[in-house]
């Protein structure tokens, strides 16, 4: 019998000593966050400061074209946070099913400039020569967020007298390529492949501020992107997605991306 009472309070403390132990780790979760290709080097930050704070995430990054995402998420790609540089690739989502409408939220915004490169071959001093015969000009496809934002600031200067009707049909003949996303745009330009391009201020804040000149765009001119970001609705880690989008409007997302040049939304 006190052989029996000894096992019992053996088997009694092994249990006791199991409740108190320190919690299993918590499994490893991989997020797969969809972003516009302007994020790139603000979301990688962003993502390593997020796994610091959520152990066992690993934030795993698709950049591209705001349109590519969509049409990858929309054909089954298995995404988990949608983050676009406009809002009609985001309603595009929302109407297809993919995005929960009142999900998605505001969380950045940024405004285009012209770059040229340093040596400034075509000697670009104003937004008047883009029109200038010779020019090598690039862009994004008008698909892609920022292409389109490039042809309504054209349109919106050649209604203005000091560009005239002809502004903008004589600038588009000097394209020499339309580009998948603003990543490429930039690319061109720096290697000196292009005499100009169109991209988002965000763009030159940082690495590339040093290898291109820019030539700003007047407010009336100008064309404010807005970025939404939000939970894809199928995702497997519905709860972590949810933390990464809170994470991004947070303080320290915000300050992040007003470090790259964005216009941060959220305080």
């Amino acid at each position: 019998m006190p052989r029996f009472r000894c096992l019992i309070l053996l088997a009694l403390l092994a249990l006791l000593s199991a409740c108190g132990s320190t919690p299993a780790a918590p499994a490893p979760t991989t997020l797969n966050v969809f972003a516009a290709a302007s994020l790139t080097e603000a979301f990688t930050e962003i993502g390593k400061s997020f796994e610091a704070t959520h152990p066992g995430t690993t934030v795993a990054f698709n950049f591209a074209g705001s349109q590519q995402l969509a049409q990858q998420i929309a054909q089954g790609a298995p995404a988990d946070v949608f983050a676009s540089a406009n809002t009609s690739q985001m309603n595009a989502l929302i109407t297809s099913g993919h995005v929960i409408s009142g999900t998605q939220e505001t969380f950045a915004r940024n405004r285009l400039v012209v770059i040229t490169p340093k040596e400034n071959p075509g000697k670009i001093g104003s937004l008047n020569d883009l029109a200038k015969s010779g020019i090598k000009l690039v862009l994004a496809d008008k698909s892609v967020p920022v292409g389109g934002y490039s042809l309504t600031f054209l349109d919106k200067a050649s209604k203005q007298p000091e560009y005239t009707s002809e502004y903008s049909p004589t600038v588009l003949k000097n394209v020499v390529s339309y580009e998948e996303n603003v990543k490429a745009v930039l690319s061109k330009v720096t290697l000196g492949e292009a005499d100009a391009g169109i991209v988002y201020t965000s763009d030159i804040s940082r690495a590339a501020a040093d290898k291109v000149n820019n030539i700003d765009i007047p407010d009336e001119l100008n064309v404010i992107a807005s970025y939404p970001i939000a939970p894809v609705k199928n995702s497997k880690n519905a709860a972590t997605a949810q933390q990464f989008v809170t994470y991004v409007l947070s303080s320290d997302g915000q300050d992040v991306l007003e470090k790259y040049g964005f216009l941060p939304v959220a305080r």
